[in-house]
C-alpha cells in the first residue's frame, strides 16, 4: 500500500486526502444524526413509559403508599429564606420613605346588630292619663338610616413663643393621606370602595357630590383615586414578596381592557394574573399587558412548591421544573362532563356522580373541621377508592368514544391530567379545586360590566391592587371601607417591619380586641 502511494502523483494525492476528509465528515454527520435520532427516541420511550405507568394506575389503580409522603419532601406551609426577608424589609423601608416624600334563607325576623347606636322614641297613649298607672312597655325597633354625611374637618394649629423669646413651636399636623390635599382618608375611602367593591363609576359619584351641593371636577376625583392608590404601593410590593414565598399556591387569569394601546381605534387586551395563598388567605391580581410566559417571570420565576391551576400552557411548562409539583382542578374535570350531558347523558352522569363523591369527603372533612393531617388520613381511606373507581371506569370506556364527542373529551382531559388531579391526596392542605381563587376573579367581570376599560397600562396596575386588597377582605370577613380607612390613615408613619399589619386580616385580629 505504501508503495502505490509513493507511486502516486501530488494530484492524486491531494485528491486520496481530500476524499478521506469527506468520508470522515459524512462519518461524523451520520454519528451527529443518529445521536439526535437516539436522543430523540429516548425521549420517547420515557414519554410513552409514563404513559403506560399513567394507564397502569387508572386501570388497576393507585397505590395509597403514592400519597403516603416522602420524608425528604417539605411539609406546608414553606418559608422565605431569613436574608430574603431581611431585603425585603430594607425594600419596604425605602418604598415607604420615598412615599412620604412623594405624597342565606329566611328563618324569622333577624337580629338587628349590637353594635350601631341607638334613637329612642318614646310613644305616650294619647289621653289624660293622670288617673293611670304604667304597667309595662312594648318595644319595636326598625333599621333606619341618613344618607352619607359629609363635613369639614379643621385643623387648628396653636402656635406658642418662648418668653425668653428664642423660638416658636406649633401644633404637628397629622400625616395626611394627600399633602395639601383636601380629601381626607375616609372620603378616599368611601370614593375607592364605591368604586371598586360596589363598582359605582367615577362620574355616578360626582352626581351624589353635586345633589349635596359640592361641586367636584372629574379630573379631581381622578386624581384622588390615583393619589389614593399611589400610597397603598408599599404594601402591595410587601403582598407580592409574600405571595412569592408561599409554597402552595392557586393560579388563574382574567383579562382588561385598556385605552392605552398601539393599534389605533382599538382597545389593548391586557390580563390580571390571581395569585391566590389557601392556607394565609392572601390574593394578588398581577396586571400584566400580555398572557404569555414572560408574564410570570416576577411571580413565579424562583417558585418552588405546588401549583394548582386549570391547566393552561404557560403554567404547564413551569410544573415541569423539578421543584415544582402541579396540582390540576377537579372543578374543570366536572365541567368538561358537565358539557357532555347533552352529547351522552348516561355516562357523563355516571362521570359527575362519582366526582360528586370526591367532594363529598371534601364537605365531610370541612364540616368536621378537620387539621391537614386527618383530612389526608380521610382522603385516603375514601376518596381514593372512588378515584381509583373512576380512572378504571374511564381506561375502559374512553375506547368506546369519538376523540371529538364532548365525552370523548372529558375523558380524554381527565387521562392527561390524572396524576395532576390526583395531586391533591398528598396533603391535607391541599384543595380539590381552584374555585376559591375563581371567587377572587368575579369582581373583577363585575367591574369590567361598569366601567369598561382602563385608562392606561398603570391604571390598570393600580386597579389590580385595590383589587387584591379588597378580594383578601372578603376571604376574610373584613369591612372594605374599615380596613382602607385605617391602611390610609396609617401607611406613612407605620414602621417598615410592621407593615404587614396593615393586612386586611391582621386589622380584623386589631378590631376583635
Amino acid at each position: 500500500m505504501d508503495m502505490a502511494l509513493e507511486n502516486l502523483s501530488k494530484e492524486n494525492l491531494i485528491a486520496l486526502l481530500k476524499e478521506k476528509d469527506t468520508s470522515i465528515e459524512r462519518r461524523d454527520a451520520a454519528i451527529e444524526s443518529y445521536q439526535k435520532i437516539n436522543s430523540s427516541l429516548q425521549e420517547e420511550v420515557d414519554y410513552l413509559k409514563q404513559q403506560v405507568e399513567l394507564f397502569k394506575r387508572m386501570q388497576f389503580g393507585q397505590k395509597r403508599e403514592r400519597f403516603e409522603g416522602d420524608p425528604a419532601q417539605g411539609v406546608l406551609p414553606f418559608e422565605a429564606p431569613a436574608e430574603e426577608v431581611a431585603l425585603q424589609e430594607e425594600t419596604i423601608k425605602e418604598q415607604i420613605t420615598y412615599t412620604r416624600k412623594r405624597q342565606s334563607a329566611h328563618k324569622g325576623r333577624a337580629a338587628l346588630p349590637a353594635h350601631l347606636p341607638v334613637e329612642e322614641v318614646e310613644i305616650y297613649p294619647q289621653g289624660d292619663l293622670s288617673e293611670m298607672v304604667c304597667i309595662g312597655k312594648e318595644v319595636t325597633e326598625e333599621l333606619e338610616c341618613e344618607p352619607a354625611r359629609f363635613f369639614i374637618r379643621r385643623y387648628i394649629r396653636y402656635k406658642y413663643a418662648a418668653k425668653s423669646g428664642e423660638g416658636v413651636t406649633t401644633g404637628e399636623l397629622p400625616e395626611r393621606v394627600i399633602d395639601k390635599g383636601i380629601p381626607g382618608a375616609g372620603l378616599l375611602a368611601m370614593i375607592l370602595t364605591d368604586k371598586y367593591v360596589d363598582h359605582l363609576p367615577l362620574y355616578r359619584q360626582k352626581q351624589r357630590f353635586a345633589r349635596e351641593n359640592i361641586p367636584i371636577a372629574s379630573s379631581t376625583l381622578e386624581g384622588w383615586v390615583k393619589q389614593g392608590l399611589e400610597r397603598l404601593e408599599p404594601l402591595f410590593e410587601q403582598l407580592k414578596f409574600d405571595i412569592k414565598a408561599k409554597g402552595y399556591l392557586q393560579v388563574d387569569e382574567t383579562t382588561i381592557k385598556v385605552l392605552e394601546s398601539d393599534k389605533k381605534g382599538a382597545c389593548h387586551l391586557g390580563w390580571y394574573w390571581v395569585y391566590h395563598a389557601p392556607l394565609d388567605g392572601l390574593v394578588l391580581m398581577d396586571y400584566q399587558p400580555t398572557r404569555g410566559a414572560v408574564a410570570t417571570k416576577e411571580m413565579l420565576a424562583h417558585f418552588k412548591g405546588y401549583l394548582q391551576s386549570d391547566g393552561y400552557g404557560v403554567y404547564e411548562k413551569i410544573g415541569q421544573r423539578p421543584e415544582v409539583i402541579p396540582v390540576a382542578c377537579w372543578a374543570h374535570a366536572r365541567r368538561e362532563f358537565e358539557r357532555a350531558l347533552e352529547n351522552d347523558k348516561v355516562r357523563a352522569a355516571k362521570a359527575l356522580e362519582l366526582i360528586q363523591q370526591l367532594y363529598a369527603v371534601e364537605r365531610k372533612a370541612k364540616e368536621a373541621q378537620l387539621p391537614a393531617d386527618q383530612r389526608k388520613q380521610l382522603r385516603l381511606d375514601e376518596a381514593l377508592p372512588v378515584l381509583n373507581e373512576l380512572g378504571k371506569w374511564i381506561f375502559a370506556e374512553v375506547k368506546n368514544t369519538l376523540p371529538k364527542s364532548q365525552i370523548g373529551k372529558a375523558m380524554r382531559y381527565a387521562m392527561a391530567r390524572w396524576d395532576k388531579l390526583s395531586v391533591y391526596l398528598q396533603d391535607g392542605s391541599l384543595q380539590i379545586d381552584n374555585n376559591a381563587i375563581e371567587n377572587a376573579i368575579r369582581p373583577i367581570a363585575l367591574g369590567r360590566k361598569n366601567f369598561l376599560f382602563a385608562g392606561t397600562h398603570e391604571a390598570a396596575a393600580r386597579a389590580g391592587m385595590i383589587y387584591s386588597f379588597f378580594a383578601i377582605c372578603k376571604k376574610n370577613e373584613v369591612n372594605p371601607f374599615g380596613w382602607l380607612k385605617y391602611a390610609l390613615e396609617n401607611i406613612m408613619t407605620i414602621n417598615h417591619k410592621n407593615i404587614r399589619d396593615l393586612y386586611p386580616q391582621n386589622f380584623k385580629k386589631l378590631t376583635e380586641l
